[in-house]
């Protein structure tokens, strides 16, 4: 299904401060399309290949949830929320959202504590939590009405050919090999995930670590109201989550909802995934020994996933006119819920730096300008690495000095001033 197709590919549709440059996009998932609507935003014409074949749906059918999207749920940072602002799409996802007013993190089976209070920290809220079907399904919804978005789905990109000048991506749909297409822009963005076919045709290698660890995510309900609380819990197999999910009927923010759904993410080792899968009563009374009284009663459980937890590094996220971004430069374990916002944060820098050569009348696949941008990211993709990275390492490591040592810890960030400040501004994303 093609939608919105230009006939003169290396020409934008027309709008008022368009650009006649075009980028392509390999990979329409939840950061291929948020960058195809920051370009949009800059008056930047792109086109978005994906592999999958996009359901259709309607504007005026609230209820659909888009098949091809799973059952896990995003943490939205207060950045990411600002960045769904500025391009006007927020009011569309709120009512989908839930936000988060309160974080409290603790460690099975000892003493050190903390909280972090919106109020204390003087902010909206600390982000909020969100559907992927609901995000994906507005995300989709926004670039099919976007005249300056050329979506084509069923697509396989095949190869990537770089020229002094432009970029030329081949591709079939629907694994048709008699059927090859190609088109060509002046920079290329890969979007297409861990396994990321053009980073490999590319000949970019990565650095990649298994954790030996699976998150089993889903939504569960309690007896208890979340009241906006999202839950850190340290365990001896891995860090652990709930947060706070609109009811099914409701506005996320709505201060008369109830709110007793909420998005739990529980790590397991390789291997034992099945029995939180298929067993309801299994995985409620799992959680409730990991959770205890915190969240309430865990009373029932909804449709559940298991996903193997690996990080993959790209080597290298610009080669030529080529930029990888996304998962498929950086795939991140789900601790604190940093991953996705990372990538946000990636794609509205470039759609920013792109904007500012189109400004000036260059060449947006200019090679120094993609470096340029490569470097600019660096010094927070880095930070975020290293802090997720500390984090799983540091809340299993099992000798009683270091458990001492983080359980101390976490009690001076509770007590101490100025340290949570810092940290809430790190994880809402608001200092990169």
């Amino acid at each position: 299904m093609m939608q919105k197709t230009d006939s003169n590919l290396s020409q934008a549709t027309t709008k008022e401060a368009v650009t006649e440059q075009q980028v392509l996009i390999a990979g329409g998932g939840h950061v291929g399309l948020s960058f195809a609507l920051l370009l949009a935003h800059h008056g930047i014409a792109s086109t978005l290949l994906e592999k999958n074949r996009y359901p259709v749906i309607s504007p005026t059918d609230d209820r659909t949830r888009s098949h091809y999207l799973d059952s896990r749920n995003t943490a939205l940072s207060r950045r990411t929320v600002q960045i769904y602002q500025e391009i006007g799409l927020w009011d569309e996802l709120q009512s989908h959202a839930c936000r988060i007013d309160t974080v409290q993190i603790s460690e099975q089976g000892s003493f050190g504590r903390a909280q972090l209070n919106k109020a204390e920290e003087k902010v909206e809220s600390f982000g909020q939590v969100i559907e992927n079907a609901w995000l994906g399904r507005k995300l989709l919804l926004a670039a099919q009405q976007e005249p300056l978005i050329t979506l084509i789905d069923g697509a396989n990109v095949i190869a990537v050919e770089q020229h002094v000048n432009s970029v030329t991506l081949s591709f079939n749909q629907d694994g048709e090999e008699q059927n090859e297409q190609q088109l060509q822009a002046s920079v290329l963005v890969a979007c297409d995930g861990r396994d990321s076919s053009v980073r490999q045709l590319l000949d970019i290698g990565t650095t990649t670590y298994d954790y030996g660890q699976s998150a089993i995510v889903g939504v569960v309900e309690t007896d208890k109201p979340h009241l906006h609380t999202a839950i850190e819990r340290f365990s001896p197999a891995g860090p652990l989550a709930v947060l706070p999910l609109t009811d099914p009927e409701g506005d996320g923010n709505d201060a008369h909802q109830e709110g007793y759904r909420r998005s739990v993410v529980w790590i397991c080792p390789k291997g034992e995934e099945t029995q939180y899968l298929e067993d309801d009563a299994h995985f409620l009374t799992t959680l409730q020994q990991g959770f205890e009284q915190r969240a309430g009663t865990f009373r029932a459980a909804g449709r559940r996933g298991a996903y193997p937890l690996t990080r993959v590094l790209a080597d290298r996220q610009v080669v030529g006119r080529c930029v990888i971004m996304g998962n498929a430069a950086h795939t991140l374990h789900p601790v604190a819920g940093q991953g996705f916002n990372l990538c946000m944060r990636d794609a509205h820098v470039l759609a920013q730096m792109m904007n500012v050569q189109v400004l000036r009348g260059d060449d947006i696949g200019n090679t120094q300008l993609l470096q340029r941008y490569e470097k600019a990211r660096k010094a927070d993709q880095k930070r975020v690495i290293r802090f997720c990275d500390a984090v799983v390492h540091g809340f299993t490591h099992t000798n009683p000095a270091v458990k001492l040592a983080r359980n101390v810890a976490l009690v001076a960030f509770d007590k101490l001033p100025n340290i949570k400040p810092l940290v809430a501004t790190y994880a809402m994303g608001l200092k990169s």
